[in-house]
C-alpha cells in the first residue's frame, strides 16, 4: 500500500505522531474525546465531513489535501480541462463492465470524489469519474447508492464545467438508478433540478423539484429540493412563490439536525445564500447585495464546502455589476478565487463575469491577472 493508498485514519495518525501529539493531545485541541481520534485513527468512525478534515488538517499543521491523500498543490490550471471525452465515454457505455473493485473500495472512492469535488478540485474529479462510473455500474444490484451518488458527482462537475446536456443526461441516470427508495430519488431530483436550470428550462426544474419535494425524504434533501424550486421559481418571474419556497426551507434548516449524507449542504448557511441568489434572479440586485455582506459575516458561512462558496461568490460578482459596482464585483471575483481557484479559473460562467468586469478602466485590482489566467487578456 503506497502512502495515496493509506485510509485518512491512517493519515491522521501518522501526522499526529510527526507532530509528537498523543491522541488526548489532538482531542483536546479539536474539543473532542480521545475516544473519538482513537475510532478515526482505526477507521471505525469515518472522517468524510470536509469542515471537519479542514479542522483536523488545521491542528496537524498540513494542508487538507495531504489527509486525502493528494499531496501535490492545489492545481491552478484555466479553461477547459483535460479526461471530459473520457466521461462522455464513459456515459456513452451501456454494458455493465466486470469490475474487481470491492463496494468498500468503490464506497470509499466515492466519498473521495465528493470530498474533491466540494474542495474544489475538478481536475481530480474529472480523472477519477471514469472509473468510478464503471466500478459502480458493476455493482448496481448490490449497492445502488453508489451509482447514484456517482451519476450526481457527474452531473454537478460537468454542469459546472458548461457540459450542460451532458450534466442533465448523467442526473436523468442518477434518477433511474434511484428507483423506488425515496431519498436517492430525491437526491437525484436535485441534481436534475440543477441541471435543467443551467440549461434555461427553469420550468421543468420547478416542476421536477416541487413533485420530488413532496415525496418522503431526509429533511436535509428534502430542504435542497426546496431551495432549487425557489431559484427555478425565481428564473420563471415567480417571485412570491420563490419566496415562499425559501420560506419553507428556511423552516427546515432550522430544525435539520447534523449529518449530510446526500451531500447537499443544507443548513441555515445554504438557505442565506440562496435568498441572496433570488434576489439577483428577480432583478433586485441591491437587495442581494445588502443580503450578501450581511451573510459573509456569520459563522454559517465558513461552514460551507469551498466549492458552495465560490460559486456563491460568483453570483455575487453579478449583483454587484447590476448595480454598477465593478470595483465591489472585482473584489468578490477575487475573494472567489481564494476561496477555490478552480471555480473561477475552468467555468465558461466565471469567465464571463470576469470580462465585463475587465471592461472597467482601470480595472479593479486582482481582476486584471485573473483576466490573463482565463486567457481574455495576452
Amino acid at each position: 500500500m503506497t502512502r495515496d493508498d493509506l485510509p485518512i485514519g491512517r493519515r491522521v495518525a501518522r501526522w499526529r505522531m510527526r507532530r509528537q501529539m498523543t491522541q488526548q493531545m489532538l482531542a483536546d485541541r479539536l474539543g473532542r474525546s480521545k475516544s473519538w481520534v482513537d475510532k478515526v485513527e482505526r477507521g471505525v468512525r469515518a472522517l468524510d465531513r470536509y469542515p471537519i478534515i479542514q479542522e483536523v488538517a488545521e491542528v496537524l499543521r498540513v494542508d487538507s489535501l495531504v489527509l486525502l491523500g493528494e499531496g501535490r498543490p492545489v492545481p491552478t490550471e484555466a479553461g477547459p480541462l483535460d479526461g471530459l471525452d473520457d466521461i462522455r465515454a464513459a456515459l456513452a457505455r451501456y454494458d455493465i463492465r466486470r469490475t474487481t473493485a470491492s463496494e468498500a473500495d468503490t464506497a470509499r472512492h466515492v466519498e473521495h470524489a465528493w470530498l474533491a469535488y466540494q474542495h474544489a478540485h475538478y481536475a481530480q474529479v474529472v480523472r477519477l469519474l471514469p472509473g468510478l462510473l464503471d466500478a459502480a455500474r458493476g455493482l448496481r444490484a448490490d449497492a445502488p447508492g453508489l451509482l447514484v451518488q456517482a451519476y450526481r458527482i457527474t452531473s454537478s462537475v460537468l454542469v459546472k464545467l458548461g457540459e450542460t446536456d451532458l450534466g442533465w443526461l448523467a442526473a436523468d441516470r442518477a434518477m433511474g438508478a434511484a428507483g423506488g427508495d425515496p431519498a436517492l430519488a430525491g437526491a437525484a431530483a436535485v441534481s436534475v433540478g440543477q441541471a435543467l436550470r443551467a440549461l434555461g428550462r427553469d420550468r421543468l426544474a420547478l416542476v421536477a423539484t416541487t413533485a420530488a419535494a413532496r415525496r418522503l425524504a431526509p429533511a436535509s434533501v428534502h430542504g435542497t429540493l426546496l431551495l432549487q424550486a425557489a431559484l427555478a421559481a425565481a428564473g420563471c418571474g415567480d417571485v412570491g412563490r420563490a419566496e415562499e419556497l425559501a420560506d419553507r426551507a428556511a423552516g427546515l434548516a432550522a430544525r435539520c439536525g447534523g449529518g449530510d449524507p446526500h451531500r447537499t449542504s443544507f443548513g441555515p448557511g445554504a438557505v442565506e445564500l440562496a435568498r441572496v441568489v433570488l434576489a439577483v434572479e428577480s432583478g433586485d440586485a441591491g437587495k442581494a447585495v445588502g443580503r450578501h455582506e450581511q451573510a459573509v459575516r456569520r459563522e454559517a458561512w465558513l461552514l460551507l464546502p469551498a466549492e458552495h462558496r465560490a460559486a456563491y461568490l460568483l453570483d455575487a460578482a453579478r449583483a454587484y455589476l447590476r448595480i454598477g459596482d465593478l470595483g465591489g464585483a472585482g473584489r468578490v471575483l477575487v475573494d472567489a478565487d481564494g476561496v477555490a481557484p478552480a471555480e473561477v479559473r475552468c467555468r465558461p460562467v466565471a469567465r464571463t463575469v470576469i470580462a465585463e468586469v475587465a471592461r472597467a478602466h482601470p480595472v479593479p485590482a486582482g481582476v486584471a491577472r485573473l483576466a490573463t489566467i482565463v486567457g481574455l487578456t495576452r
